[in-house]
């Protein structure tokens, strides 16, 4: 059932529970997500980067995520992290139920003038408009924030942007990182921070960089390192404890972006699948033990979340 973002956030702030948001980047990807969420009767979001669109094409990903749309729990199609306003307005355009337009590194100013913008198109169209005020660092896909651009959220700050923009829901920064390496030691939220901002700004808030970087998983990715000659990859990666998100979601986090840990279950799965399925070259084949990976991140998440079985 497609739904847009703001509904389904709506149903999460009034029940206390996060709902899992998931990258997507080929059909591999969206099936693990969309399978699972239907098992585990939980509400989901589907999102694609700008970097997934140039990749796939906005035509293909809409054809696959209105397909999984069809499914019986709460579905959004969601543009991530928009900063390119054309790409914006086309996603507006052609049928996402929610778009993110992330000006994060600008002067306040700027950030303001270009979400106003966005909702402008967007509230016209019925589609959720997700913001974000400070900029979480790290690189992952076309994001890249550097440690001396990065900030934490100011809570007085998000509650007057949130009343000058008047978008939906609110990316903050309290201490998550984009991509693998989310800290140089054990990362940390700023939670006093988060409930601060909670208690200010009436609309449902959002963690970026919350990927928990499973040690398991990557050890899938780092076996037989020295045989591939990558022994570098993923050397220093860590990620947010589980327990640090459940703080987090009493706290008033809604929406959970979740890619680094779809990535690192996908390339573990294919690796293993290069190394052990030496008698086939059927794609189909090779991919199946990433698929069992990804929904095994994907159900981890969802039960973490609390979102399981609040599908209506």
């Amino acid at each position: 059932m497609l739904y847009t973002l703001k509904r389904i956030l709506a149903h999460a702030d009034r029940h206390g529970y996060a709902v899992g948001a998931f990258n997507i980047n080929n059909l591999e990807i969206l099936q693990s997500i969309i399978e699972t969420a239907t098992e585990e009767r939980s509400p989901v979001i589907i999102q694609t980067s700008e970097g997934a669109v140039g990749y796939a094409g906005m035509d293909y990903l809409l054809a696959m995520m209105r397909t999984a749309a069809a499914s019986p729990v709460p579905v959004a199609l969601h543009l991530d992290h928009g900063k390119d306003l054309k790409i914006i307005r086309q996603a507006v355009r052609s049928g996402y139920t929610s778009v993110m337009i992330d000006a994060s590194t600008l002067p306040y100013a700027e950030n303001v003038a270009q979400t106003r913008k966005v909702v402008g198109w967007a509230k016209k169209a019925g589609v959720s408009v997700e913001a974000e005020i400070g900029a979480i660092s790290g690189v992952e896909d076309l994001v890249s924030v550097s440690e001396k651009e990065a900030c934490f959220t100011d809570p007085g700050e998000a509650r007057r942007f949130v009343r000058d923009t008047r978008c939906d829901a609110l990316a903050i920064s309290i201490g998550t990182a984009h991509g693998p390496n989310k800290s140089r030691g054990r990362p940390r939220l700023d939670l006093d921070r988060l409930k601060r901002i909670d208690s200010l700004v009436r609309v449902p808030l959002v963690l970026h960089g919350a990927s928990g970087i499973d040690p398991e998983t990557v050890k899938l990715v780092r076996r037989n390192c020295r045989r591939v000659g990558d022994c570098d990859r993923l050397r220093k990666a860590i990620g947010i404890p589980d327990d640090a998100i459940r703080q987090a979601i009493r706290r008033g986090i809604r929406k959970i972006n979740i890619d680094s840990d779809l990535r690192l279950a996908f390339t573990a799965g294919l690796r293993r699948a290069l190394m052990e399925e030496t008698g086939t070259i059927d794609p189909r084949k090779l991919m199946t033990p990433s698929k069992r990976l990804m929904k095994d991140v994907v159900r981890k998440k969802m039960r973490l979340f609390g979102s399981r079985n609040q599908a209506r």
